[in-house]
């Protein structure tokens, strides 16, 4: 199985999301294929014969934008290459997650090592070793409509201006590149233009939030399983029989890891029969994660797609053995922020259940639990705020479950007349996954809490493994104490994907 440190070899295979990760959070090494290089290098001469001869093409030998009908003089592009990146690179806002600017990074090696681009193979060389040895740029992370800030800050390290994380240090761009020991680049024609072209910021932030998305989901049928053990539930409507009659795959998939998690539950045997049917945020867990999971498959699918696109414009083929560019519309962001709005949709559906087994949790009228899990409730309040904490949590999903993608507001001069406000789509769907984190994390504490007044009733393999990993950092509430810290190391759990890597060692992998 793949490692998050695993090599990531560009131009051998397509880029998958694990990779993507392993180079943002982990620090996995990168290089460019051989075969790549090759053809990086060859477009390049044919581009740099394009200049020699004065043809005029879209940021290469004119201006970009509105000014498309400005002439370069040839002794002027690498200036206004330069001149670009300054221009372009008016983030504002709190920083990037240095995750987030070196998946962006990885993307744009990735589109560029097509060759369609025309850069020199030097200007992905010196990413590749800016990942490699940990210089990540510093960029704001608001004020792009769906491409071109992130980059172009990016692009500025490279030769030396704005800022870099090295080390733990945010340096001046050129004094992190110094200690890197990583030589500065003289831009060469459109290599400005073609680092902010593509749609890779919206893409790097939906690159890492299908991946946390994959645990999410997982995560969210552990807290679901654990929950129907406390509420004394029983497992007959996660019976095959009944998913094979409304054949959704992520439904299906859904009941089948419920059934796996739950198996040689002891709780769930004794109270087989305790109720006829339980409420629907316990039975229909197979529907409604199951509907996430289709989404997601639908959300996955076109990132990948993305991921492995060039998204570039203009972009060069070789015809009658000189370059033509063909000027076009790849690097608008529409796909990749639909299926972002799809994903906050998604994502909030699944915080919105969790958030009614938690309540059903702490719900003495209808969890037959002593109130707020607390044995003495009068003078303790046990876990009666962490309800409300999900509540909050799931309130602010619904208002980021509203699609970004929607609210066009043309930009320059109407030459870029519609936009895609891919970013603003990517930021809700990461800011509501995070939130989902927590209000689903939450459930699990709150449900493994429902689970000791079950003893000496053992739960299942799944949920017993989810239990020892909560109990090992978090003990049991019998008074109140500063819960804030209980909820903060659950975040922990569930964010590292410890409670995932947990139950799929006792019962193994979880279908996503």
């Amino acid at each position: 199985m793949l490692s998050y440190k695993d090599s990531v070899i560009i131009g051998d295979s397509p880029l998958t999301i694990k990779q993507l990760v392993g180079v943002a959070r982990f620090g996995a090494q990168v290089a460019i294929s051989e075969q790549s290089k090759t053809v990086i290098q060859s477009m390049r001469n044919h581009v740099d014969a394009i200049v020699e001869e004065g043809r005029p093409v879209y940021g290469l030998t004119t201006g970009v934008g509105d000014l498309y009908r400005v002439a370069v003089a040839p002794e002027a592009i690498s200036n206004i290459q330069v001149n670009m990146l300054m221009s372009h690179a008016c983030g504002v806002g709190e920083p990037y997650p240095i995750e987030v600017i070196r998946a962006m990074m990885l993307l744009i090696i990735r589109s560029m090592a097509y060759g369609h681009s025309g850069v020199t193979l030097g200007l992905l060389e010196t990413m590749v070793e800016m990942l490699n040895r940990g210089v990540t740029p510093w960029s704001p992370s608001k004020g792009s409509v769906g491409y071109l800030l992130g980059p172009a800050h990016i692009g500025l390290v490279l030769v030396g201006r704005g800022q870099a994380y090295y080390e733990g240090e945010l340096l001046s761009g050129a004094e992190a590149m110094r200690r890197a020991g990583i030589p500065l680049l003289q831009l060469g024609a459109r290599e400005g233009h073609a680092l902010m072209s593509g749609t890779y910021e919206i893409t790097a932030l939906a690159g890492l939030a299908v991946h946390d998305t994959d645990m999410l989901v997982k995560t969210a049928d552990l807290a679901a399983a654990m929950s129907l053990e406390a509420l004394r539930g029983n497992d007959r409507a996660y019976d095959p029989r009944l998913q094979s009659l409304r054949p959704h795959p992520g439904q299906a998939a859904t009941a089948a890891n419920l059934l796996r998690i739950l198996d040689g539950s002891e709780i769930v045997a004794s109270y087989r029969h305790h109720r006829l049917q339980d409420a629907l945020s316990l039975r229909c867990a197979p529907q409604v994660h199951g509907g996430v999971r289709d989404a997601l498959a639908y959300v996955r699918s076109v990132v990948e797609t993305e991921m492995n696109a060039l998204t570039d414009n203009p972009v060069f083929f070789i015809e009658d053995g000189e370059a033509v560019a063909i000027p076009g519309g790849n690097g608008h962001g529409a796909p990749i922020a639909i299926a972002m709005d799809t994903l906050a949709i998604a994502v909030a559906q699944l915080l919105n259940i969790s958030e009614r087994r938690t309540d059903r949790l702490t719900n003495s009228h209808v969890s037959e639990l002593p109130a707020f899990l607390v044995r003495e409730n009068g003078a303790n309040s046990g876990f009666m705020i962490p309800q409300y904490v999900t509540a909050a949590l799931a309130a602010e999903n619904r208002a980021l479950a509203v699609p970004a993608s929607v609210e066009n507001i043309p930009t320059c001069a109407q030459q870029e007349d519609h936009v895609s406000m891919g970013v603003n789509a990517g930021w809700q769907a990461r800011n509501a996954i995070a939130n989902a984190q927590q209000g689903i994390g939450i459930e699990l504490l709150t449900a493994a809490q429902g689970l000791e007044f079950h003893r000496p009733l053992q739960p299942g393999r799944g949920t017993a493994a989810v239990y020892r990993v909560i109990r090992e950092k978090i003990p049991p509430l019998d008074a109140d104490r500063e819960l804030y810290l209980d909820l903060a190391a659950v975040m922990e759990l569930v964010s590292s994907e410890s409670i995932v890597a947990a139950a799929e060692e006792a019962v193994g992998e979880l279908t996503v």
